[in-house]
């Protein structure tokens, strides 16, 4: 009985032993006062920390929608992003949100980019593609490690989520694909200027095509060579002294151990 009911109980009987407020007092002291009610507990999920020093080594991976020509009708776009290099080595659009069609795209490039077992591991969200036990085990069998967002964090995913934002708030996106077909190829358009001409402000203004390929310190050299020509010329236009070209970084993290020691830190 909870102390109120005892109390109250007591007083029907005639007897006073002590207030409701002692009846808990005393009972806090024991260590007694608790929630008596069973409660659903959540499992803890750790933070995912991933570390990419070149590419095709972390692999992240979302769906989005598409919407169609009719409300309430959408179409499913697939795409697996390159942690390292942003380049996008496989996509798919779809009518139905599957994970055999997710299991189908995942061996195909994992084919195409020639991944050797045991060197790729691949981030997602908790989707129920995601997720999906078959999912697992075609990982297991193409010898890729797997690695999920926490529950409600996107920002446990953030390279895949910032991707599908460069892709919806193109001037050009429609506001609804009258077909499969329709968004097949302004998808297909997409990628091919997403990796090969897009220069992305994460990689030092290069390509996703060039850091992916090995061709950015060839990109490099040249921009320096240029920069070198312009000081030469006129070196009273830079201030700072010789100019140098901003460098791909030599890591991305998903969740640097750092970076949260330093919020931890500055939160206490």
């Amino acid at each position: 009985m909870a102390p109120g009911e005892i109390y109250a109980t007591l007083l029907d009987e005639g007897q006073y032993l002590c207030s409701e407020r002692t009846m808990y007092r005393i009972l806090e002291s024991e260590g007694e006062v608790k929630e008596r009610r069973s409660q659903a507990r959540h499992p803890e999920y750790a933070k995912p920390e991933l570390l990419a020093e070149a590419p095709n080594q972390v692999w992240s991976w979302d769906i989005t929608k598409l919407k169609g020509s009719v409300k309430g009708t959408y179409f499913y776009l697939y795409v697996i992003l390159d942690l390292f290099s942003r380049y996008v080595p496989g996509w798919m659009v779809a009518p139905r949100e599957s994970a055999a069609l997710a299991q189908e795209l995942i061996e195909q490039t994992c084919k195409r980019q020639d991944v050797a077992p045991g060197t790729l591991l691949l981030h997602a969200d908790r989707g129920s593609p995601m997720i999906a036990k078959s999912t697992a085990q075609l990982l297991v069998r193409l010898g890729v490690s797997d690695s999920h967002s926490r529950p409600h964090v996107s920002n446990d995913n953030p390279y895949s989520e910032s991707q599908f934002k460069t892709l919806k708030y193109r001037p050009d996106f429609p506001k609804r694909f009258g077909s499969l077909q329709d968004a097949v190829e302004f998808c297909r358009e997409f990628f091919e200027w997403y990796n090969y001409h897009h220069r992305h402000s994460g990689i030092a203004m290069m390509t996703p095509a060039s850091v992916h390929y090995g061709f950015s310190d060839m990109v490099l050299e040249n921009r320096k060579e240029v920069l070198m020509a312009a000081f030469e010329a006129h070196p009273e236009r830079f201030v700072k002294g010789r100019p140098q070209p901003q460098k791909v970084p030599s890591a991305v993290w998903i969740n640097s151990p750092e970076k949260s020691k330093t919020k931890e830190q500055e939160l206490q």
